[in-house]
């Protein structure tokens, strides 16, 4: 990966009527890198990847390829190929003809284009399925002939719109990490759309996080979780507390239950702020648990309690606050029950600043 430009987008926005779908996006995605655009249903990260690919035209602003302006330049003519959830492979065709279809469009040479195709079934662990139709494959494995179809022309970016979304559970955690070892290994940059967090954190270099049109923050998958900037970044970036407090200086804050806790942000007293606290940044104990220093504690009562196998979640009243906690399951750990007091302890620099 290197840190030239292989997508910009400078002041691109995309209105439908009166509706606005992207508004006035910058972005520059690196040579190489595989960058995901997340978000919501609705945010506007699939037109902006529409616009990438030339299926879509920005009402304002200017989508460049590797230093070259798009303008109004056709899908066959952009540096690009797209891969959709659908997969769109023709079910008369078997493998080797649905890889080759685009190739033979092009008129190329016909040992060329046996060879390219080979080549890219063996990228994708398809050698020895030549002969099969999509009716023949398993899900995962049409997914892998739809990147085989879209890397045979040589793209310098390969789009990607949800292409895993098709897939169960279990299938789609494994194809998570084939495409990153694919996208590595071939070099290129991938532009990935989807709203599942955990595809976004599993396989990108850098995420960027839409909403309602706007591009919020930009990042890799560590700053986007542990330092979100809004607190829409942190809701919709894995699960959190988050907390109206004011500063009070010296180091302390007063959350909106009137409790005061230490706390490390830079603001000036009297400042109105809202924190984040991950659950699993937080402790659950008994109410006589010594406090560590550095820590803050408040006293409360559990109203909730949920079971996720390797993990408990508790939901904690404290005052006018309420806490959710994240409790890793292990042998020997002491479990708490609805309507049990607790207290919850955490470090003081657990909480971060977000705007509001």
């Amino acid at each position: 990966m290197t840190d030239a430009a292989a997508v910009r987008l400078a002041g691109v926005s995309k209105r439908f009527d009166d509706v606005t779908a992207v508004d006035s996006v910058d972005l520059s995605i690196h040579d190489g890198e595989f960058f995901s655009l997340l978000g919501p249903s609705g945010c506007g990260k699939t037109t902006t990847l529409r616009m990438v690919a030339g299926l879509e035209f920005p009402t304002a602003g200017q989508v460049s390829i590797f230093g070259e302006s798009m303008g109004l330049r056709p899908p066959n003519k952009r540096p690009v190929n797209t891969v959709f959830q659908s997969y769109a492979l023709f079910p008369h065709m078997t493998v080797r003809d649905n890889v080759a279809f685009g190739l033979q469009m092009q008129r190329l040479d016909r040992d060329e284009i046996r060879d390219r195709v080979a080549q890219a079934l063996a990228l994708v662990q398809l050698t020895g399925r030549e002969k099969r139709r999509p009716n023949q494959l398993s899900g995962g494995q049409q997914q892998r002939v739809a990147l085989a179809r879209a890397l045979v022309n040589q793209p310098k970016v390969l789009l990607l719109d949800e292409p895993l979304g098709a897939l169960d559970l279990k299938l789609r955690q494994a194809m998570q990490l084939e495409l990153k070892d694919l996208q590595s290994r071939v070099g290129i940059t991938f532009v990935y759309v989807t709203h599942d967090q955990e595809e976004a954190l599993t396989m990108s270099d850098r995420i960027g996080v839409m909403d309602a049109g706007r591009l919020l923050q930009v990042g890799t998958p560590e700053e986007i979780y542990e330092r979100p900037t809004s607190p829409m970044v942190a809701q919709f970036i894995g699960d959190t507390n988050l907390l109206t407090a004011t500063v009070k200086g010296d180091g302390q804050i007063e959350l909106a239950g009137g409790q005061i806790v230490a706390a490390d942000i830079a603001a000036t007293p009297g400042t109105e702020t809202v924190l984040t606290l991950r659950p699993e940044h937080l402790q659950i104990v008994a109410p006589d648990d010594p406090i560590s220093d550095g820590h803050n504690a408040l006293d409360g009562t559990v109203t909730r309690r949920v079971y996720l196998g390797n993990a408990v979640s508790y939901d904690i009243v404290a005052g006018d606050v309420t806490l959710r906690v994240r409790a890793r399951n292990a042998p020997g750990r002491r479990q708490y029950d609805v309507d049990e007091p607790v207290q919850v302890h955490w470090a003081r620099d657990a909480a971060i600043a977000v705007q509001r």
